[in-house]
């Protein structure tokens, strides 16, 4: 083992704060992040303050140890050699592109640790690599730019689409934007060079586009997506037909022409209506999905059962939110706030290595009943107590371990972790609200005084 004395305390008592803080140093070096700015980005340009300085301490803001990058400045001032304007007007100025490609490099670092570990999910469709597209718009900040200052209006500092890789539980790439106005749809012409042969795109109706549709198959990759008829018309080419059942719900299967209004060209693919019995919560009770996968080789239930796993990548939204501190309400500027959201993913994709580590340790059955904000929250509090405990210099060693010996020292601390400590608590249906009454005169109530009347039997009044 690696470790000094100081760090072996923590290994025996709290090792996902050390695999995380391993993992943070192993990918987030400060010359490959100083040696990516300059590589990167075009407008900011380096003086006294380095960009790897920039993401350690943003990185501290989004994973909930401080609750704002002031409050993080002033406890970590003497690493700074300017003042906090100085830190603001840098995080203000990070380009999206730069911290775009700083989701994409380490998610490629990660990926390699998860393979290595043997702690990846199965694959949803053998043979093909499942990329998840979704939109997230993050949420309205406070006013603190003078022009914000003269409406109630909310001010959206922008939004993105995150691609989630669900075999390896990663945010392997993202698209940020700027206008928190903008429609997600506006988006997908970045989103197509990166189609690849062999991928197959799952996404909601919002991205069904004959632009999208068209990209991805002339890219030969393959999609499955919920119709939109009115952004992609479609031609019957063969009556609809009833295939079985899936979880409770029928499968109904036809084939479709397709045709692109920009270039003529048509194209057959299959279209798939899910019956559903029970309504969604949008009252659908008819899920109809357009894909070109090979019928020989994917039927249509197994189509309709791909679909459902769309929402793992709601469950990564529900983490950036409850778990880490993606959505940053005092950083009005939208670069700043892209940033911080970029960084969120940087510290979700660590998070789902640790998980890929435990399952290697300790089987996928325990570890899927874990509960993410449990780890992560017992991460925040000890990480500011490792700060301050172990100097710098004793996690220098993470930074020159190889991937395999990353690998080996990611199971042995997993080998630590007490997943009962962390058990996810199922929770049961949910009930109907009680009726309330409304009392104009008095607008509140003593609890002390409602509590007496129900030790002596007595009703609430």
């Amino acid at each position: 083992m690696l470790f000094g004395p100081a760090v072996d305390r923590f290994v025996r008592q709290r090792p996902l704060g050390v695999m995380v803080r391993g993992l943070l140093e192993n990918i987030l070096q400060p010359d490959a992040l100083d040696h990516l700015f300059e590589e990167v980005a075009q407008q900011q340009y380096t003086r006294e303050l380095l960009f790897s300085q920039v993401v350690e301490l943003m990185s501290l803001v989004v994973a909930g140890i401080y609750p704002s990058a002031r409050a993080a400045f002033q406890a970590t001032k003497d690493r700074f050699p300017v003042s906090l304007a100085s830190v603001y007007n840098k995080i203000n100025g990070v380009e999206p592109t730069l911290a775009a490609t700083l989701v994409r490099r380490t998610a490629e670092q990660l990926a390699e640790v998860s393979h290595r570990l043997g702690g990846t999910l199965p694959a949803l469709l053998p043979g093909y690599r499942v990329k998840i597209l979704d939109g997230n718009c993050l949420a309205a900040t406070e006013h603190r730019i003078h022009e914000l200052r003269f409406t109630n209006a909310g001010p959206l500092p922008g939004k993105s689409l995150v691609v989630l890789d669900p075999a390896l539980m990663l945010a392997i790439d993202v698209f940020p934007c700027e206008d928190g106005h903008a429609q997600e749809r506006s988006l997908l012409p970045d989103v197509l060079p990166t189609v690849q042969a062999g991928d197959l795109w799952i996404e909601d109706r919002n991205f069904c586009t004959t632009a999208f549709v068209f990209g991805v198959a002339r890219r030969h990759g393959c999609f499955l997506v919920r119709e939109h008829q009115t952004n992609v018309p479609w031609e019957p080419v063969t009556p609809l037909g009833e295939i079985g059942d899936s979880e409770g719900a029928s499968v109904w299967e036809q084939s479709v022409r397709v045709t692109d209004p920009q270039t003529g060209e048509s194209v057959t693919v299959r279209r798939i209506e899910i019956r559903l019995a029970q309504p969604t919560r949008d009252g659908d009770r008819v899920i109809s999905l357009l894909t070109n996968l090979p019928a020989e080789a994917v039927a249509a239930i197994q189509v309709a059962a791909l679909y459902r796993q769309r929402w793992s990548i709601e469950g990564l939204f529900q983490v950036l939110v409850e778990a880490l501190a993606s959505e940053q309400p005092r950083l009005g500027y939208p670069r700043a706030a892209l940033f911080s959201f970029c960084l969120a993913l940087v510290a979700y994709n660590v998070l789902a290595v640790v998980k890929a580590a435990l399952r290697a340790k300790h089987g996928s059955e325990p570890v899927e009943e874990t509960s993410w904000y449990s780890v992560a929250l017992a991460i925040s509090r000890v990480y500011d107590g490792m700060v301050v405990a172990i100097p710098t210099e004793e996690w220098l060693p993470f930074r020159s371990l190889s991937q395999s010996a990353l690998v080996q020292v990611l199971k042995q601390l997993a080998g630590w972790v007490d997943l009962s400590a962390y058990r996810r608590r199922r929770r049961g249906s949910k009930k109907a609200p009680p009726a309330r009454t409304s009392h104009k005169e008095e607008p509140h109530i003593a609890t002390a005084k409602l509590l007496k009347l129900r030790n002596k039997g007595k009703p609430a009044p």
